[in-house]
């Protein structure tokens, strides 16, 4: 190598490196008031007796497992189990015959998963809440929250994902512990 030469691995490092420090910065940035939005209707849910239902497809189905883990096993000391469910595959079928009014749905995506889309729609048409957590091409995905990821990256989506999923566990019960600030 000739030197003062840059290896193209190391820029290939340097961009991967980039995509996920700033994308996720500046997604929590912009998203910041509207993530906690979700939290407290989330955390109204819980305190009203409801349950979440996870969904994901394909590779999302593990952070679906994941989430619904975090919530009915709090790693934190003190914190109270919450119900959740990780539904199976699109989760339409268990959808339909489980999910009240009142409880959440939150939908994963890195892509367009149009199982997972057509379960979040059929949720809000059963009258129940809805968080999706998609890539950037979630803009028109339905939901009462819906976080669109701007990367077409899956890694980084999924990146922002995972944070944004342990960021709901946590302030949801910020909120739980301050019952006034749910109403």
């Amino acid at each position: 190598m000739v030197a003062g030469a840059t290896h193209p691995l190391r820029e290939v490092a340097r961009a991967r490196f980039r995509a996920s420090t700033e994308i996720p910065a500046d997604f929590f940035e912009a998203n910041a008031a509207r993530i906690a939005l979700a939290c407290r209707d989330l955390a109204r849910a819980f305190h009203a007796g409801h349950r979440l239902l996870v969904l994901g497809e394909g590779a999302q189905w593990s952070d679906a497992v994941h989430v619904s883990v975090e919530f009915v096993h709090p790693v934190i000391v003190g914190k109270r189990a919450l119900p959740a469910l990780a539904l199976q595959g699109d989760g339409l079928a268990q959808l339909r015959a489980i999910g009240e009014p009142g409880d959440v749905v939150l939908g994963l995506a890195t892509g367009g998963s149009e199982p997972v889309r057509a379960a979040v729609a059929a949720a809000r048409r059963m009258g129940l809440q809805t968080i999706t957590l998609v890539g950037q091409v979630g803009s028109d995905w339905p939901g009462d929250h819906v976080f669109a990821v701007p990367s077409d990256d899956p890694f980084v989506v999924q990146e922002v994902h995972e944070t944004l999923y342990h960021v709901l566990w946590e302030l949801v019960h910020v909120f739980l512990d301050h019952p006034a600030m749910l109403k």
